[in-house]
């Protein structure tokens, strides 16, 4: 074993089922060999005495395709800025895998782990073509003679073409992407997060904006990712949590309020009364 490997026994969290594995890792390597990709422990956080969360538990597999919803102010955009260390909690636990502690590292740092965060509006390169919006988000080193390499890496062209027919926009390769639709330019930014290669991906509100068509392809697009990434969905558009399927979280006053199928939630009576109902 290099000096540099750790066993898990050496982890301050280590139980004894992970010692059973004899599993081995290196120092910010992600470790899921509990198979759970994000951990939070009764997080909290407060504002000038507000508390946008409140002991907040949550798990996330790998893998999963988790939708998270509830009324407004109920703490999940503040989730998932502790989840990428734009707020530090005040309380709590957040671990990325079994031995990463999100609330010890900068967001650069989160990012780079392999966590990557879509905000409700796209931010992408408009007078850029929509295959060098995907090239410049690719995770490589960028400076220039590296650059020029990667423009010769036929490795690197492959896998732009991979993400252009993942998220469906081969046609549109040599397109500026301000010419794109609003849908399109979701997609795009979707696919700039898929360069870097994340294991978890952050979305807020995907589908805010899109026609139809465009929601339902994006709620195909989702599941095709799930199983090679893990997704966390906030949304509110009923429907396309249906589309989606899987556990749904429900959040109110910055903890958990209920969890399991849409069709459980949606009968619960507190569900009802503080969100659905509304």
């Amino acid at each position: 074993m290099n000096s540099g490997d750790l066993l898990l026994t050496d982890n301050p969290d280590w139980d004894s089922g992970t010692a059973e594995l004899g599993h081995m890792f290196k120092p910010g390597e992600l470790d899921l060999s509990h198979k759970v990709v994000l951990y939070l422990d009764e997080i909290t956080v407060s504002f000038d005495g507000f508390r946008a969360l409140n002991k907040l538990s949550l798990t996330i597999d790998a893998g999963e395709l988790r939708c998270i919803i509830g009324p407004n102010g109920a703490g999940k955009t503040t989730m998932m800025d502790v989840i990428t260390g734009k707020t530090r909690p005040d309380e709590g636990k957040a671990f990325f895998g079994q031995t990463l502690d999100l609330t010890r590292l900068s967001e650069p740092e989160i990012a780079h782990l392999g966590i990557g965060r879509k905000f409700q509006k796209p931010t992408i390169f408009e007078n850029h073509t929509v295959f060098e919006n995907l090239e410049l988000a690719m995770k490589t080193d960028k400076r220039v003679w590296r650059s020029l390499l990667a423009l010769l890496d036929s490795a690197a062209g492959d896998r732009i073409a991979e993400t252009l027919q993942t998220i469906r926009l081969t046609a549109h390769a040599d397109r500026l992407a301000g010419l794109l639709s609003h849908g399109q330019k979701q997609w795009l930014e979707i696919g700039m997060l898929l360069m870097q290669e994340p294991r978890l991906l952050l979305l807020d509100e995907p589908v805010a904006g899109m026609t139809d068509e465009e929601t339902e392809r994006t709620g195909e697009l989702f599941l095709t990712l799930a199983g090679k990434h893990s997704l966390v969905v906030v949304e509110h558009d009923m429907a396309f949590v249906k589309q989606l399927g899987g556990k749904v979280t429900v959040l109110h006053e910055g903890s958990v309020l209920a969890e399991g199928a849409l069709e459980d939630v949606q009968a619960d009576a507190r569900v009802i009364e503080v969100y659905l109902g509304r």
